[in-house]
């Protein structure tokens, strides 16, 4: 066998690290009597399957005048939360309890059996014999055929902050209240929504789970659909410093391709990361499976912050529509013109 490279012989000891001084933070948040919770994030499935989401934590309490000790975590106070690494969780759906381990982050990523209606349905979990935390998770009906999967950062929310700064800005000093929809954002996913009814709407994001609760306020605040949430967790791995944003988006592409092969998708992204490399790829594998891609532009000022513009691909010649546009409102536009939504008042073509 060969021996491991010294690279990754040095990241397995920084996860050993990490996870040694969350279990450090985890003695001591216990012996001032703090428990943990879950907090839960809307999910999906099909109808005998959910894909169920959430993260184990003890969360650092919140002052009497904010609502208890685990109302809304904005900010700092989100990463400040000690994860509980291998926790037992009970998730119930539909009265049937099912037990669940969590991973080394507290993160709970599971597929559960169930038998359930289409659209959201509701789900609890508790660890530790706590209160249930209720989520919710949207199940695809079996006559569905089509779906949104849209990018966050500089796609539905305004970031406008140098790249490197972004994650800290956002996610340690701003809640959803200080944050900026892209103009026209929510009317676009909600006409798509409107003119397919049943349709899953998923907003996969390189961010972390950790502004998962500020992202569904800043969701729900700006009039967005309901839709599910697949983040990703910080920190190392067995075999890298970081975990990638890019292989997260395009694993959980190819997981939504293969969990709901009758399906078409319409992308929706921004050019100021890796969107059109990776709807590009995943078109060109599965075309049938791709409604059409729907790229916003960035402005000068926000390509200027996010480290320049990505080169966008020649799609001139591919079966699948592609459209461009600085806002929501332009997208829009396009994807009437190619049929994929219908003019006001008009449903879409299927």
């Amino acid at each position: 066998m060969a021996a491991a490279s010294p690279t990754r012989t040095k990241v397995l000891w920084f996860a050993r690290l990490e996870y040694r001084f969350h279990a450090w933070r985890e003695r001591r948040a216990r012996a001032r009597g703090q428990r943990a919770s879950v907090s839960a994030y809307p999910g999906y499935g099909g109808e005998d399957w959910v894909r169920v989401l959430g993260r184990v934590l003890i969360v650092p309490p919140l002052p009497t005048r904010h609502g208890g000790a685990y109302a809304a975590v904005r900010g700092w106070r989100s990463f400040a939360a000690v994860p509980i690494g291998f926790a037992q969780v009970t998730v119930t759906i539909d009265g049937v309890s099912h037990e669940v381990v969590a991973d080394r982050g507290g993160v709970i990523d599971t597929v559960l059996p169930a038998c359930l209606a289409p659209g959201w349905q509701p789900v609890t979990m508790s660890v530790e014999e706590s209160e249930p935390f209720e989520t919710r998770v949207f199940i695809v009906g079996a006559d569905v055929r089509f779906g949104v999967i849209s990018d966050v950062d500089d796609t539905v929310m305004v970031t406008a902050l140098p790249r490197p700064l972004v994650a800290a800005w956002n996610s340690f000093v701003l809640d959803e209240h200080a944050r900026q929809p892209v103009p026209g954002m929510a009317v676009l996913l909600e006409r798509l929504v409107r003119d397919h009814p049943g349709a899953p709407v998923i907003y996969l994001s390189t961010g972390a789970w950790n502004v998962a609760p500020t992202l569904q306020r800043f969701l729900q605040r700006h009039l967005f659909p309901a839709g599910s949430l697949l983040l990703t967790d910080w920190g190392p791995t067995h075999d890298r410093w970081f975990r990638s944003g890019r292989e997260h988006k395009q694993e959980n592409l190819r997981r939504l391709e293969r969990e709901f092969p009758a399906v078409t998708w319409v992308l929706i992204g921004d050019d100021g990361q890796h969107d059109d490399d990776l709807y590009t790829a995943f078109t060109s594998d599965f075309p049938d499976h791709v409604a059409a891609v729907a790229i916003r532009r960035l402005s000068s000022a926000e390509a200027v912050l996010a480290g320049g513009r990505t080169a966008v691909n020649d799609h001139s010649a591919a079966g699948v529509p592609w459209v461009t546009g600085d806002d929501g409102a332009a997208l829009l536009a396009r994807l009437a013109e190619v049929g994929v939504v219908g003019e006001d008042g008009v449903g879409a073509a299927t």
